[in-house]
């Protein structure tokens, strides 16, 4: 598609009205509350996270940094510019380096090559031991981890452009220009890489698609949701999260408007409700959940979407991604505390405190350990029991 500019004054008030919306989004960091948290309800332990090791790779600031799992690697980075590789069971560090400029997300890695992104739009690439491949500026703003998947690093930047570079030289092997929207969130939008083929994203106006690694043709797009409202800010229903995918059940929610799965293949939906949710959803084999702005977490039958259960003990709280494992639901809050709730009901099992600060980005299972990276930079391992 061809990007066409639009007029001065129509830039300036769309800049204006996004940066007011991102001040919706600020509760999701923990930097901001307007409303008092819940108080945590006494817990007794059912469920166990016993430390196995931690490591401090330093602070994301105000961003939502992941770590990368590859193989029996954990790649990591802070908002300074540390670039870390550690080993999986045991936490130690393989190797660092400094990135000459400050990064405005977390890594992506293929075990391979490991890319990072700098606040000035800058994608540094390093080998498996630490040193540099190349460097290519993209132009624009990125707040979306890179993926690296398929001999491909792919980089979704802020006007709306997927860039795929060649991961051993920096070379760009296709673009795909999605069209400027009049407005639209400025904050990441979540990329799942599925195999070596394809990802699956979420795209402003309440849409999401499939797009190919090898070209970066698009596959399939669905719309999820459709703007409703008066004002351009009630009019926002961007899909803004990774979506989440168990076996061919892919799901998604946007941002004012509606959650919904759908068959991985082709995007045609079985069902949608109307939802709101910044923070994707979770998929175990018969459930998909997900949180409100509210902190309510509700848990959906995949097959219908039929509500089964809703937990409102941590109203408020500004919980981030979660992840369903085993029988538990995690997920992470403002204060740095890890709340284990059960699958199957929504009964609260277990808390611990990971940290002091907010836990935004998804707990990630691999390896037999639970992985979680706070704001605050520090990022540790758990075995589940």
């Amino acid at each position: 598609m061809r990007f066409t500019s639009k007029p001065m004054q129509q830039w300036l008030r769309a800049t204006l009205v996004m940066s007011m919306a991102a001040a919706v989004l600020v509760g999701c960091s923990g930097n901001s509350r307007t409303h008092k948290p819940a108080e945590l309800v006494k817990v007794s332990n059912q469920f166990d996270l016993s430390p196995v090791w931690s490591a401090n790779i330093g602070s994301s600031e105000s961003f939502n940094f992941h770590p990368a799992v590859a193989g029996d690697a954990v790649y990591a980075a802070s908002n300074r510019g540390n670039l870390a590789k550690l080993d999986l069971k045991t936490g130690n560090k393989v190797w660092e380096v400094s990135v000459p400029d400050r990064l405005s997300i977390g890594p992506g890695s293929d075990g391979r090559v490991t890319a990072v992104v700098t606040t000035k739009g800058t994608v540094y690439a390093y080998d498996d031991t630490g040193k540099a491949l190349w460097n290519v500026n993209v132009g624009s703003e990125v707040l979306t981890e890179p993926v690296v998947a398929g001999g491909v690093v792919v980089i979704r930047a802020l006007d709306n452009r997927f860039i795929g570079l060649d991961e051993l030289t920096g070379a760009r092997k296709w673009i795909y220009q999605r069209q400027q929207t009049a407005l639209s969130l400025r904050v990441g939008y979540g990329m799942l890489a599925i195999g070596n083929e394809v990802i699956v994203t979420g795209f402003a106006g309440g849409r999401f698609g499939m797009i190919a690694l090898a070209n970066g043709g698009l596959v399939w797009e669905s719309p999820i949701s459709f703007p409703k409202g008066f004002s351009e800010i009630e009019r926002l229903n961007d899909v803004t999260a990774k979506p989440s995918m168990q076996g061919e059940i892919i799901c998604a929610v946007s941002y004012q408007g509606r959650v919904g799965c759908g068959q991985a293949r082709t995007g045609n939906l079985i069902w949608f409700k109307d939802y709101s949710s910044y923070t994707g959803t979770a998929q175990s084999a018969e459930m998909v959940f997900s949180s409100n702005e509210k902190s309510y977490v509700t848990a959906f039958a995949t097959k219908d979407g039929t509500q089964i259960w809703e937990n409102t003990q941590l109203t408020f709280r500004d919980v981030g991604e979660s992840l369903a494992v085993g029988r538990v639901l995690l997920v992470g809050d403002a204060e740095g505390y890890v709340h284990a709730l059960d699958q199957s009901n929504g009964e609260m099992l277990a808390r611990i405190r990971h940290d002091s600060s907010p836990i935004s980005a998804a707990p990630i299972s691999a390896g037999g350990l639970i992985l979680i990276q706070s704001q605050g930079g520090k990022l540790a391992a758990y075995s589940p029991k």
